[in-house]
């Protein structure tokens, strides 16, 4: 198999806007691919063989010609690929951009959206879920920027707390734990043993693993605990 090409997506391109009744040339002026039909405004799309920031750019720059703008790049399989699809769509969607993907081992068109101007929704879960983080989480632990692993979350600071009580305690009852350290939900946590850092010595008594004191040794607990 060659190299890919841009000038492979343009045939696809062509027929599949000629069989809308437009008429389509290349390579016009600055625009890969234009096409008009009738007084409809002119329909501009950017060939490219993937995304990039460039693209993005020539997209961004063509809606000062027309507001029918389309990037087209070769849909790709496998879940990676969709996924930055997906993500790729979700962003020229607020650009303003269309999108188009061809599967050049049969020239299948794909439009994935349209161009035009869109105002995402607003999640109202996602939202309480990032407020409640944050009024829960201790300090500011985790520096922006950060990797997601190992990450000092509200949970794992609810961790610590529990691992610092039975390192200064040892074997204890859930509740007890749970009345010591404040965290509600304390029994249940060192049950679903998350990080495997609880281990149940009987029914409702737990105490702390070799990888819990490590754990602790590693993160510290936090402020508030030290004194309980």
């Amino acid at each position: 198999m060659g190299t890919m090409r841009e000038t492979d997506l343009y045939p696809p391109i062509k027929a599949f806007l000629e069989g809308q009744g437009y008429e389509v040339k290349g390579e016009v002026a600055e625009a890969d691919v234009v096409a008009c039909r009738g007084s409809d405004p002119p329909v501009i799309v950017e060939l490219k063989t993937g995304f990039s920031l460039a693209l993005l750019h020539q997209g961004v720059a063509r809606l000062s010609v027309t507001d029918t703008v389309y990037l087209c790049v070769p849909r790709r399989t496998g879940r990676v690929a969709q996924r930055a699809l997906k993500d790729n769509v979700a962003l020229c969607r607020r650009l303003g951009l269309g999108v188009i993907t061809v599967r050049l081992r049969d020239a299948l068109v794909e439009v994935h959206c349209d161009p035009g101007p869109h105002a995402p929704r607003k999640s109202a879960v996602r939202k309480a879920r990032l407020l409640r983080e944050f009024a829960r989480r201790t300090g500011d632990p985790a520096p922006g920027g950060a990797t997601r692993a190992g990450l000092v979350t509200a949970y794992r600071q609810d961790a610590l707390r529990i691992a610092g009580f039975l390192e200064r305690n040892g074997p204890v009852k859930g509740a007890a734990v749970a009345r010591a350290t404040g965290v509600a939900a304390a029994t249940r946590m060192m049950a679903d043993d998350h990080y495997g850092w609880f281990e149940r010595v009987e029914t409702g008594i737990y105490r702390l693993t070799e990888r819990g004191a490590a754990g602790l040794a590693e993160y510290g607990a936090p402020k508030e605990a030290a004194g309980r």
